[in-house]
């Protein structure tokens, strides 16, 4: 595929937006979305692969998240260790990365006068990382450290509790941040080298074709472009699939459950969660912002200040989690007082009813163009975000939506369609739910 602007329809950007917006397919099937702004101090850049825990092979959990910590550590240019993370901090800047079920983001910010040389030391951890094996083991227990501080959060036990109540044959299913029994007990009873494991899994993942970098820069487009095409030319491209998991994690076993949690912080919560069509394939439409708008409402009459009025709960809110492009989940999260703690039954029952009565009521369109206007005023009047957040947000979604919607994304639903509305309201039925 041939380097430089891509014939494809303008990418929609808000009114106030100053910025350049290019899109950019290297020789190697990289696809960069380049953004320009002589106002910013910060350069930032974003990498998103197509990978991530679902792809974890079975007796190695958390084998993505352990490679996306060992590609910090050094590569065949820059050896010195740690040296690029030093390199970011002491030009005024951040570096983080994350694994998620599908994806693994890398992503820093840094001084504009620091930016090429970054991107430069970046650009390698893709290129020739140097996986030591010094560096094995310490970052093995950098892992189970990082697992152990989750075990502390609520959040965190909650969401891994929901995927263990979860079909055991579906990726879903998984442990995906790993630990010391995972990375290195486990594969050592089976003859297993974890470094070892960890090359093969990245040389049979990591492809320039599933990955896609966002670049926010100081220059003009055309000196931005030319930064990118020399340093990240040489990520190799063994045209990977993208990889796609079909099935519903949770079947007709894993609906109709209810599950009592202790909270290692104080307090009381309820969820209460129903498997959907993902909102992705309808995001024109917005299903799930149609039905989070009115069941998260906080107005006179809404479910929340029935809840609130009784002493019942002091917050709720409503929406799409957990999506991916097979399967998504609709959630409501209501956090409770002791009084609602005791009435939780009651709680669940006027949920329901207020989903009865959206049935009866029927998809209104005036409430849809209303939430329309009021997602086009946000879109369009939005505040400027930190580079580094700006470049996160957007790279993880440009293999989902096409460029024109990058930065829209699900933001702006504009085709009002009763039965995609409907569809997804029937799906939150007591029979579906857990």
């Amino acid at each position: 595929m041939a380097v430089g602007k891509e014939e494809v329809e303008e990418i929609v950007k808000a009114r106030t937006d100053k910025r350049e917006y290019r899109r950019i397919v290297l020789p190697n099937s990289l696809e960069v979305l380049l953004i320009s702004d002589p106002d910013t101090d910060k350069c930032a850049a974003s990498m998103d692969v197509s990978v991530g825990a679902f792809s974890d092979p079975d007796g190695l959990e958390g084998l993505a998240h352990f490679l996306e910590h060992m590609l910090f550590y050094a590569s065949e240019k820059y050896p010195l260790e740690d040296s690029y993370s030093k390199y970011i901090i002491e030009h005024g800047g951040r570096t983080n990365a994350y694994t998620s079920s599908e994806h693994t983001n890398y992503y820093f910010d840094i001084n504009a006068d620091a930016f090429e040389e970054a991107l430069d030391r970046f650009a390698q951890f893709f290129i020739n990382p140097l996986m030591s094996a010094d560096a094995t083991m310490r970052e093995i227990k950098a892992v189970d450290s990082e697992n152990q501080k989750n075990l502390l959060s609520d959040g965190w036990r909650m969401n891994q509790l929901q995927k263990h109540l979860s079909a055991a044959d579906h990726p879903y299913h998984k442990f995906s941040t790993g630990n010391w029994d995972t990375l290195e007990v486990r594969p050592k009873a089976k003859g297993l080298d974890t470094r070892s494991e960890l090359i093969k899994f990245y040389e049979e993942y990591y492809s320039a074709n599933v990955m896609h970098l966002v670049i926010y820069g100081k220059e003009n487009l055309d000196k931005i472009q030319g930064l990118v095409e020399d340093k990240f030319k040489e990520i190799r491209n063994i045209d990977r699939n993208c990889l796609r998991f079909a099935g519903e994690p949770c079947t007709s076993e894993h609906l109709q459950i209810l599950v009592r949690a202790v909270p290692i912080k104080e307090g009381h919560a309820l969820r209460v969660v129903w498997p959907i069509t993902p909102q992705i394939h309808h995001y024109k439409e917005g299903p799930c912002m149609y039905l989070s708008h009115l069941i998260g409402h906080e107005g006179e009459g809404s479910l929340y200040s029935i809840l609130k009025t009784l002493g019942w709960a002091t917050g709720l809110s409503a929406g799409e989690g957990d999506s991916s492009l097979d399967f998504s989940f609709f959630r409501v999260d209501i956090v409770l007082t002791d009084a609602g703690h005791e009435h939780m039954q009651d709680i669940v029952g006027l949920l329901f009813k207020y989903i009865s009565l959206l049935q009866q009521s029927g998809i209104c369109k005036w409430i849809f163009d209303e939430l329309s206007a009021v997602c086009e005023t946000k879109f369009h009047y939005q505040d400027k975000i930190q580079p580094i957040n700006y470049v996160v947000s957007i790279s993880p979604n440009m293999q989902k939506y096409p460029p024109k919607d990058w930065l829209v994304r699900s933001s702006l639903p504009s085709n009002f369609s009763t039965d995609i509305i409907q569809m997804v309201l029937n799906k939150l039925s007591p029979n579906n739910v857990r």
